[in-house]
């Protein structure tokens, strides 16, 4: 297969324009990204007003098969509609100071990560970059920000998603992550994705299905499937440099997989009174989390996945690139 470009367009203001293989606008409320030579929009970030935290949707392998659920922004006849906030790939966590930047409950009733002027984007002949700040927005006050930056690559028939979220308690105050498992850098698949229709949930250690990498540490863990009888998946990696690397998974059988460092309570389900995922990020500093995320054709092989993922732990947390 060739090589494929992205181009990163729409019809709004022109945010950024260079090299030969991108160009970069905004639309209002989202950043588009679209293979250049079809025109096919490829994924989105959207950041707008329209929702409480921003997220990469949809989510497509290569050949374009989709693999996101379209609920609850392009819904699909006959899928399902829980969890209204699992929405592509996305970032949250359920109490932090007491307040839920996971759940959604409406815009007056919840806490929000709101967007702090438009994204940055720059390009390259073989990636592009979208970088945004959010105020980390609770019911009374502005407790913090999150900086999101993500970078996008079509690389030997995958495409990869390098993403970085730095947590900043930059607001002079202390940040609590109590423990829960609704949190974390997560993923939300389609219903093909669910291991009740044979999706195969497997992690670094080789243990499968979510009675088995639900609540257990791991280097990454990958979900494939057959959709319309074409196979493919996403693989999530956590970097070594991680706080509490490796990160437990809040993996579930129905299409959701997320990366939670603060939830190892929850995760032992009352087992271990000894465990407590809660962590206190000091007035003043940050907390960086940075993940390579994979989409791809096939069903994921372990042995292949391994050696990416040794490259990716290979590299130091600022040399970690695409």
């Amino acid at each position: 297969m060739k090589r494929r470009n992205f181009l990163l367009a729409s019809a709004a203001p022109l945010l950024h324009a260079a090299g030969d293989d991108f160009a970069v606008r905004w639309e209002t409320g989202r950043v588009d990204v679209l293979w250049s030579k079809t025109g096919e929009l490829f994924t989105s970030f959207h950041c707008g007003d329209k929702w409480n935290k921003p997220f990469l949707y949809p989510l497509k392998s290569p050949s374009g098969v989709v693999m996101s659920r379209g609920w609850p922004v392009d819904p699909r006849p006959g899928e399902t509609n829980d969890h209204v906030w699992q929405r592509g790939i996305y970032w949250g966590h359920g109490d932090i100071n007491k307040h839920d930047f996971w759940r959604e409950q409406g815009r007056d009733k919840t806490s929000i990560l709101a967007l702090d002027g438009p994204p940055k984007v720059s390009t390259a002949r073989s990636a592009a970059s979208i970088s945004a700040r959010f105020h980390l927005r609770s019911p009374n006050a502005d407790l913090g920000s999150v900086q999101q930056n993500y970078t996008l690559a079509y690389i030997a028939e995958r495409v990869w998603i390098m993403a970085t979220i730095t947590v900043n308690a930059g607001k002079g105050i202390p940040l609590t992550f109590g423990d829960s498992d609704d949190g974390g850098f997560a993923v939300r698949l389609s219903d093909d994705f669910r291991q009740d229709r044979g999706a195969v949930l497997v992690n670094s250690d080789g243990l499968q299905k979510t009675e088995n990498i639900w609540g257990k540490p791991a280097k990454w863990v990958d979900y494939s499937t057959n959709v319309n009888g074409k196979p493919c998946g996403v693989t999530v990696m956590d970097h070594p440099s991680n706080f509490r690397h490796p990160v437990e998974w809040h993996a579930r059988g129905y299409g959701l997989f997320s990366a939670n460092p603060f939830a190892s309570r929850s995760f032992a389900k009352g087992k271990d009174p000894t465990k407590d995922g809660t962590y206190t990020l000091p007035a003043g500093k940050q907390l960086r989390f940075l993940y390579r995320v994979i989409l791809h054709d096939g069903i994921a092989d372990p042995v292949a996945t391994h050696r990416l993922y040794a490259r990716f732990a290979a590299a130091g947390p600022q040399d970690a690139k695409i």
